[in-house]
């Protein structure tokens, strides 16, 4: 698996740093890819995270997310992904740095 990070250069929403696609380069899902994780600054400066996929829905009129990438029985399996997207961050921004 390959991560492609793209900046987000408008500095739109706020604390937004890239967005972050998962390409697929073997296996059962060669040749697809995972797309919509976001890398994000923490409030104060707490660190970075990354948000997964998730569908937003209304039910009774309040605004509710579906989470489409979520753990079988593990709850420490997307920690797995996270860290790998936060590790390719910190690549590109080592590369651009160096630009």
């Amino acid at each position: 698996m390959v991560i492609k990070i793209t900046p987000n250069e408008t500095g739109r929403p706020s604390g937004k740093l890239a967005d972050a696609e998962c390409h697929f380069n073997e296996g059962t899902l060669e040749g697809l890819k995972l797309i919509c994780f976001a890398v994000w600054e923490g409030r104060s400066g707490n660190g970075r995270y990354v948000t997964f996929p998730a569908r937003q829905y209304s039910m009774n009129g309040e605004r509710r997310t579906f989470a489409l990438l979520r753990p079988i029985v593990d709850t420490t399996a997307q920690d797995k992904i996270r860290d790998l997207i936060l590790a390719a961050f910190h690549d590109y921004e080592e590369r651009a740095a160096l630009a």
